[in-house]
């Protein structure tokens, strides 16, 4: 019990910058038909609704496609596609009517229910719904008359910022209106992205069958660039024509996210409707549930500050404790700080190394290395290192060493060879610890 309070107390501490940074942003979220018939979907909408007392600005887009075929296939309609969208004739149409209609009104009641049995017990959430979304037909696509199915013409940005301004939760459907009265089916992929780009929404939420994207190791990415998730857009297309339907739904996600950051939402995440807790996890802790869609990558490589000391003495201490790193004290950290680059992540510093020149001798030391224990393994020490030889080239040095105990494989690997200490700059021979007995290595820049 006393572990299980500790362990609470902790991913409480850990969240509560995620938290204070979320307040007052605007999140859109999808859900398509599949979400909303899983047997998650009530936490998920327990998770809704916490963000929203948090005060995250939220708007949620739902689609229908499951309910749409069932409706078809009582009605024995046939369940046309054409490039993987629905041809929307008369009949289909009043299917598609009723099927966005149905899952509306279930999401509108879930969210009405005071969530009882709940930590949000007794919770006031006002959900708002309309015709933010106009439309137009997409007409005919090599040969075929696609009727009903739309495309985004114009989201009515204004009237959702005043409803989120009331506070209200906005519901927006996957269906679109014409200024004549005509209703068109339109992919809710596809207002989901145009949604979060017209608000300059903080970030989209897609929810999908997958966690996310998964590499060729079969490893979760917690990030992914949008030019390399074009690139996987392409690929997943191509795979779906060779009839591996199962990547139709990541290529649909992945290509509203490329669009969304296209628009300037700064980032988009992929994650699984399947999985308890996961909306959660993705925007409370620092590596999330899932995937991660973004034009630049959140972590940087930087010169350290003043204000990064405390986090570089979380990162080397326990390299020190270890004796694979010399002792440094915060003094002497905050007096070498302009030495020193970071990695930072989230605002977080999780890897770390120092440049040491010894202009004279046109050398200079690589020294303090550390990468946190729980980000190792992404070739961050190679970003790092890249950083230093670049820091060292420009101040016209023409050789790196490295002082070592225990990681001289890892530097072998990248080019150093071991060399004699004689052959250190004078006054670092001079400061040479006999009892570490410390091998030097050395790469000519």
């Amino acid at each position: 019990m006393i572990d299980d309070i500790k362990q609470y107390v902790n991913w409480f501490r850990h969240s509560s910058p995620y938290i204070n940074t979320h307040r007052g942003k605007t999140f859109v979220l999808m859900l398509d038909g599949e979400a909303v018939d899983d047997p998650n979907f009530d936490h998920i909408i327990h998770d809704i609704a916490l963000l929203n007392s948090l005060g995250v600005r939220l708007v949620l887009v739902h689609g229908s496609r499951p309910q749409i075929e069932q409706r078809l296939q009582e009605r024995q309609i046939p369940n046309r596609l054409h490039h993987h969208l629905r041809v929307t004739d008369s009949d289909t149409l009043q299917c598609v009517i009723e099927a966005a209609a149905s899952v509306r009104t279930r999401i509108e009641a879930r969210l009405s229910m005071g969530l009882a049995n709940t930590p949000m017990h007794g919770s006031r959430i006002r959900v708002i719904s309309g015709n933010f979304i106009t439309a137009r037909p997409l007409g005919v696509d090599d040969g075929v008359d696609l009727g009903y199915t739309g495309e985004v013409r114009r989201v009515e940005a204004d009237t959702l910022r005043h409803q989120l301004d009331d506070g209200n939760i906005v519901l927006v459907s996957h269906l679109g209106y014409s200024p004549t009265g005509e209703i068109f089916n339109v992919a809710c992929e596809e207002i989901a992205s145009c949604t979060a780009a017209a608000l300059n929404a903080d970030k989209l939420i897609l929810f999908g069958s997958h966690r996310g994207i998964y590499d060729s190791k079969n490893q979760l990415r917690s990030e992914l660039l949008t030019r390399k998730a074009e690139r996987l857009v392409q690929h997943y297309l191509a795979s779906i024509e060779n009839a591996r339907q199962s990547h139709s739904e990541i290529s649909r996600h992945l290509n509203a996210a490329v669009q969304a950051c296209r628009g300037g939402v700064e980032r988009c995440h992929l994650i699984s409707y399947k999985e308890d807790g996961a909306l959660i996890t993705e925007l409370l802790t620092r590596d999330g549930s899932g995937t991660m869609v973004l034009q630049e990558s959140y972590e940087q490589v930087r010169p350290a500050s003043i204000e990064d000391v405390g986090g570089i003495l979380e990162v080397i201490q326990p390299m020190e404790d270890a004796g694979i790193l010399v002792r440094r004290s915060r003094e002497r950290l905050e007096g070498e700080i302009d030495r020193f680059t970071v990695i930072e992540r989230d605002g977080v510093v999780i890897g770390c190394a120092a440049l040491y020149p010894f202009a004279e001798e046109a050398m200079a030391e690589l020294a303090c290395v550390a990468i946190s224990s729980d980000y190792r393994g992404g070739q961050r020490g190679d970003a790092l290192l890249e950083a230093i030889e670049q820091q060292s080239r420009d101040q016209g040095l023409e050789q790196l060493f490295v002082l070592t105990t225990r990681t001289a494989h890892w530097f072998i690997e990248r080019g150093f060879r071991e060399i004699p200490v004689n052959q250190l700059p004078g006054e670092k021979k001079a400061l040479y610890n006999l009892q570490r007995n410390s091998k030097v290595f050395a790469k000519p820049l």
